[in-house]
């Protein structure tokens, strides 16, 4: 990310809007945001990432925002916000490519290093902060549907000093345990 100059970009509801043309193939080509009619919209981790490693000038209206001031204002919106801006802050800093999950309750897909644009997303990652619960039937559904497609599924605990923790996720099978009932422990 060092040689991407300052981007500029606009605050649109919960979302930033990128304009000029050059700003918007260097992001592009980064795998940063997504092109509609034209413009840049990136997520609000995104947005959040590029303000932090301060490679994005964020404005709304005449003022200009910075890091807290989004954080606080995601934070406002969705409770699980600093979670996935540090899961896709420690993705981004490891030289992964990173887009917003589709289904199955995924945070993030990851591609591998070198094929964005090439290959679909190679992980999906599942944010959990450390003590955070989850029902380990619904957990093992989304594993399964997405071992079906292809794809590995990551868990990714976040520890209370705010490091990242990844997790892969493999399919078990777990057979019934039948013991010889005539070999049992008699007295």
């Amino acid at each position: 990310m060092d040689e991407t100059p300052q981007v500029v970009g606009e605050l649109m509801g919960d979302q930033t809007q990128v304009s000029n043309n050059e700003m918007i193939h260097d992001l592009e080509i980064k795998g940063f945001g997504e092109i509609e009619n034209g413009k840049l919209f990136l997520k609000f981790f995104e947005s959040l990432y590029l303000l932090y490693i301060e490679k994005l000038i964020l404005m709304k209206g005449k003022k200009k925002i910075k890091f807290d001031d989004l954080m606080n204002l995601y934070q406002k919106k969705e409770s699980d916000s600093l979670s996935k801006f540090l899961i896709y802050r420690d993705l981004r800093n490891r030289g992964y490519v990173v887009k917003d999950g589709f289904g199955f309750g995924s945070d993030f897909r990851v591609y591998e290093r070198g094929h964005f644009g090439e290959k679909g997303a190679k992980f999906l990652i599942f944010g959990f902060s450390e003590g955070q619960q989850e029902k380990m039937g619904n957990l093992q559904e989304k594993i399964k549907e997405i071992t079906q497609m292809g794809k590995e599924p990551i868990i990714a605990v976040i520890e209370r000093r705010g490091e990242v923790i990844y997790y892969k996720i493999n399919k078990i099978n777990f057979y019934e345990n039948k013991s010889k009932e005539n070999n049992s422990f008699k007295i």
